[in-house]
């Protein structure tokens, strides 16, 4: 992945890491836990040069969550490129994890713009894209790759809802990603706990590394140098409220010059 596509990789995935905490049953939610509210921002730098900024919004009302974000260039990269995403997800909560409805995004470069809707109807993810991308990859990701899948933006809640839930042992598993053209799957290795400070938050984080495995539908330059998959994406996880939510406050990849890191500046939760 080139350090672009790794940041916005991360920077959906940071819109949803969060989850009302769940019984020890391993039930998602109560049928009626009330309503859950995440405002949050996050800078994005590439070595000591700031170079994005990410707002988040996401939402968990009884058995159903949404979610928005908007990444966009800031600082010294603002200087060279025009480039924002907006993304945003609708799903629901169930005993089985977090399932999506629809997922969307909007990315633009300059003048260009591209849209790009999924739906999840029986279980298997659909894209409709304008314009529609010239290549579906080789191999396209197929019905079989697509059946089953996730989001990015949903992704990162499976992590935090098996956190609050309590069961099993935290950071594992393998995540099924659909993002609308490429299939990869996130696969979960438990780090251990750090203390740390961003800007936004201090204090004892979980660390949980999740490894990029591509499956299908990427062009022959968009697959990842073998070198690259090496090395994890790393995430920190933040327990709030005594372990009633769990907030990523700082992602790092390797991918690209430098590496990108993510960090929170603001948190709110209500």
């Amino acid at each position: 992945m080139t350090a672009r596509t790794a940041l916005s990789a991360v920077a959906v995935s940071l819109a949803l890491g969060w989850t009302a905490g769940a019984g020890g049953d391993g039930a998602a939610v109560p049928a009626d836990p009330g309503t859950l509210r995440l405002s949050a921002t996050y800078t994005t730098s590439v070595l000591v040069f700031r170079v994005g900024r990410i707002d988040v919004e996401a939402e968990i009302a009884g058995n159903r969550y949404s979610a928005r974000a908007h990444v966009e260039a800031a600082g010294l990269a603002a200087l060279f490129t025009d480039f924002d995403i907006d993304s945003d997800v609708e799903g629901r909560l169930s005993p089985g994890g977090p399932r999506p409805d629809r997922y969307g995004h909007v990315e633009r470069t300059g003048r260009k713009r591209r849209t790009v809707e999924v739906g999840f109807a029986g279980g298997i993810a659909r894209s409709d894209v304008e314009p529609p991308f010239s290549s579906l990859g080789q191999p396209p990701a197929s019905e079989a790759d697509r059946t089953g899948t996730i989001d990015p933006m949903t992704a990162v809640l499976f992590l935090s809802q098996s956190l609050a839930a309590g069961r099993g042992e935290p950071c594992s598993g393998s995540l099924p990603v659909f993002d609308g053209k490429q299939r990869y799957n996130l696969n979960l290795t438990a780090v251990g706990t750090e203390a740390i400070r961003t800007p936004g938050w201090s204090g004892e984080a979980l660390v949980c590394d999740a490894y990029y495995e591509p499956i299908s539908g990427y062009d022959p330059e968009d697959w990842p140098e073998p070198g690259e998959t090496r090395h994890p994406l790393r995430l920190w996880v933040a327990s709030f409220d005594n372990g009633a939510a769990y907030i990523p406050v700082r992602a790092h990849t390797r991918a690209g010059f430098g590496g990108v890191t993510i960090e929170a500046r603001e948190i709110t939760l209500g």
